[in-house]
């Protein structure tokens, strides 16, 4: 029997880190071919195209497929199965397969899908990994304690009583077979420890947490965990056990143009005061510089922000656009006029 190819799940919170881990992976395959899925939240294909623009040899732009029309694990009948068909169809498959889901999607669903004859005889879920920035771990942003929770909303009327985000949050930890902590060069070995200590209630039995510094951790690391979670699913414990569907319209995205600027600083100033004037989760895309020829990567998660250049515009027009992500109700029009002013 041909040997079944592994595929490793990355899952993770908004701004966690996951495109930057698989962009280091892509360049340390050590020549095994590897096919990405990127599910992407939004109407801008922004990770695909960040991915697309570092593919080599080992990946190339065609083995680079984007979900773009929801969360992966609720259109896993539309999109997931026809491209995992696709792909296993090819005269020479990949030799691994790395699927990036979106920050809102439920990785037990997208396990559960890999228990479809046809997906189940040809490949094998080498493993969930799930990532954390440490750095927003460490500033309490979830509370592991559900009886200390409930007290502090029933405190609080300005808070929202119905948080997906900590149920996401939990979630993702409780279906990863390795938790890769982000920025860990900030936290310090106490700050460390102090992660550790707050995720591991929500861990199975076994789990490793590894620390990482820009995504840089091997491949030999990420990659051959034989973890085959499609087995054992059932001990994958969800706060949607029991649900028959669930839906993301607690969140609004969409994208806006982005004038050309004069430089990355100015523009991550105006950037910050928009996200906290309209309390944006998200903001990412790409920016034209003037002067520059080439294309500004905009990396953004409440008021922090990062920036890099990473490929010339070549013969694509220098086109600059953003990515808005935040809790419903966010005010489209007043942030794409702010945006439009920048």
């Amino acid at each position: 029997m041909a040997r079944k190819i592994p595929v490793t799940i990355v899952t993770g919170f908004l701004g966690a880190g996951k495109t930057t881990l698989i962009r280091h992976l892509m360049g340390d395959m050590k020549g095994k071919r590897l096919a990405l899925i990127v599910n992407e939240f939004g109407e801008l294909g922004f990770d695909g195209a960040l991915l697309k623009g570092c593919a080599d040899e080992t990946c190339r732009e065609e083995d680079i497929v984007e979900l773009a029309n929801g969360c992966i694990c609720c259109t896993v009948a539309d999109d997931f199965l026809p491209t995992m068909r696709a792909l296993l169809s090819r005269a020479e498959p990949p030799d691994h397969i790395v699927i990036e889901t979106s920050g809102l999607a439920l990785p037990k669903p997208l396990v559960k899908a890999f228990d479809w004859p046809e997906v189940r005889a040809r490949v094998t879920v080498d493993g969930v990994v799930t990532v954390l920035d440490g750095s927003a771990v460490l500033d309490g942003r979830f509370a592991t304690d559900p009886e200390a929770l409930a007290a502090q909303r029933a405190a609080d009327p300005t808070l929202d009583h119905d948080n997906p985000l900590e149920e996401l949050y939990e979630d993702q930890l409780a279906c990863a077979d390795l938790v890769i902590v982000s920025r860990a060069d900030l936290l310090g070995e106490d700050g460390l420890e102090a992660v550790k200590e707050e995720i591991a209630v929500h861990l199975r039995k076994g789990v490793g947490v590894i620390p990482a510094r820009f995504g840089e951790v091997p491949a030999s690391v990420l990659l051959g965990l034989e973890a085959a979670a499609e087995d054992d699913v059932d001990t994958r414990k969800s706060v949607h056990d029991g649900e028959p569907e669930h839906d993301h319209d607690d969140f609004d995205s969409f994208w806006v143009p982005l004038p050309p600027v004069a430089n990355a600083a100015a523009l991550v100033d105006k950037l910050t005061e928009v996200s906290r004037r309209f309390d944006i989760l998200r903001l990412k895309g790409f920016a034209a510089v003037a002067g520059k020829p080439t294309r500004l990567v905009v990396q953004g998660v409440g008021e922090r922000f990062s920036t890099y250049f990473d490929r010339p515009w070549g013969d694509e027009a220098p086109r600059g656009a953003l990515v808005v992500i935040g809790l419903k109700g966010l005010d489209r029009p007043a942030i794409e006029a702010a945006i439009g002013e920048i």
